[in-house]
């Protein structure tokens, strides 16, 4: 039988990182690809007591749910937002699988083919999957580590008239860069001028490694929520990063009348996220220091990096420029002219390490001789060795290189 596709299967594309994953699967491969948490500081014993409260009452605990998500949890996810200067309605609030499923709600609701959205470059490249299934044109506004620069920004607004501006502005993935405050400002007041909706997606904010109050800027949806206009900020967060990535919870709030459109989306496609993990979570947050564990794992993300960036040093690396993150989870690398990551790729597995090249973040005119490295997953005792396995990659590139050039000339 041939089976007809629909249309927007042509638009679906495979995840670079998930495809790398595959390719490591079951080998003795080093891997700083992937955008994993530690498994071995998950708070096991917490999540399995949370558990069990959550099925000592009653057998509704295994019911069917609310689209929106168990209410108390919601009120929970308020409140903490709360405190972090996001006043927030649990009413405003949709629970989601992961904030991977908030940012295809939200696309599915708004983007109609040919839609334009502005997006950074480097950006996440699970969101330009999610935006090129929904054949959105994106259009990428330049930056620099403190964020968009506001009269590019300003000057595509104007021309493009976009309905959607993305991004990742606390500790972006692949970048790890932070915005400033001041381009939070301008950014949340020429989408409000010129009408485009924000989707702030911030999965890592909370693993900052500076714990001086103050220390970093309000998310743009703090600012856009503060201001005392209509907001143009909608904000997605999730569970996976500083609890676990199973329990697949994320939550996004907005406008009321969008969250209310984006549920009806989300009946359509699977009823609700699951009741007995959102029970579990609100067990946790109840019974269990989630902000003590936060503190506990940017400490030890905090000294990966250290220990990762401090390897990336002596003859390999002299023509490799990197920041070091203020948190987050990545380490994002730009090598020398002429290298391009996606080839040197092979070359690294066949040394028994992974990484992503830094092509498939870019939704145009991509960098391709940037790479992106995690140091939250892999064991501190195994980094230094990551490193030399990449170092003897990178010698064996250039000596093919060099090769294929010699058999040319």
């Amino acid at each position: 039988m041939k089976i007809r596709y629909a249309g927007m299967t042509h638009h679906l594309g495979s995840s670079a990182v998930r495809d790398i994953l595959k390719v490591t699967q079951g080998k003795d491969i080093i891997s700083l690809a992937g955008g994993l948490p530690a498994e071995e500081l998950f708070p096991l014993e917490a999540v399995r007591d949370a558990y069990n409260r959550a099925l000592s009452g009653s057998a509704s605990s295994l019911q069917y749910g609310l689209t929106e998500g168990y209410a108390p949890l919601r009120e929970a996810v308020a409140a903490r937002l709360g405190r972090q200067g996001i006043p927030v309605q649990a009413g405003d609030m949709l629970l989601t699988t992961g904030s991977q499923q908030a940012i295809d709600l939200f696309c599915k609701v708004l983007l109609d083919p040919g839609d334009k959205v502005l997006v950074e470059a480097p950006t996440y490249l699970a969101a330009l999957q999610v935006l090129h299934s929904y054949q959105a044109e994106l259009i990428t506004v330049d930056s620099d580590e403190s964020g968009m620069l506001p009269d590019h920004l300003e000057e595509l607004l104007k021309l493009h008239q976009p309905k959607v501006l993305y991004t990742v502005p606390t500790f972006n993935n692949p970048s790890g860069s932070s915005w400033s405050r001041e381009r939070r400002e301008r950014t949340v007041e020429l989408c409000r001028r010129y009408n485009v909706l924000i989707l702030e997606d911030n999965p890592y904010g909370e693993i900052a490694f500076d714990e001086t109050p103050g220390a970093y800027p309000p998310a743009m949806a703090a600012i856009d929520r503060n201001s005392g206009e209509d907001p143009c900020v909608v904000y997605t967060g999730t569970f996976s990063k500083i609890v676990a990535p199973a329990l697949r919870t994320g939550w996004i709030t907005g406008p009321s009348g969008l969250i209310s459109v984006i549920a009806k989306a989300k009946q359509a496609a699977d009823l609700h996220s699951s009741a007995i993990d959102q029970r579990a979570l609100h067990e946790l947050l109840l019974h269990f220091d989630i902000e003590a564990h936060i503190r506990l794992i940017s400490r030890e993300y905090n000294a990966r990096m250290k220990l990762l960036a401090g390897e990336l040093s002596g003859e390999c690396w002299k023509n490799v420029s990197f920041h070091e993150p203020r948190g987050g989870m990545f380490l994002w690398l730009k090598l020398s002219e002429g290298i391009d990551t996606a080839k040197l790729l092979p070359f690294a597995v066949e040394q028994g390490v992974a990484f992503v090249p830094g092509e498939v973040f870019y939704a145009a005119s991509p960098l391709r001789n940037a790479m992106r490295l995690n140091f939250t997953h892999t064991p501190p005792e195994l980094l230094p060795s990551a490193v030399r396995r990449l170092e003897k990659a990178l010698e064996n590139y250039r000596m093919s290189v060099a090769g294929a050039v010699g058999t040319l000339a």
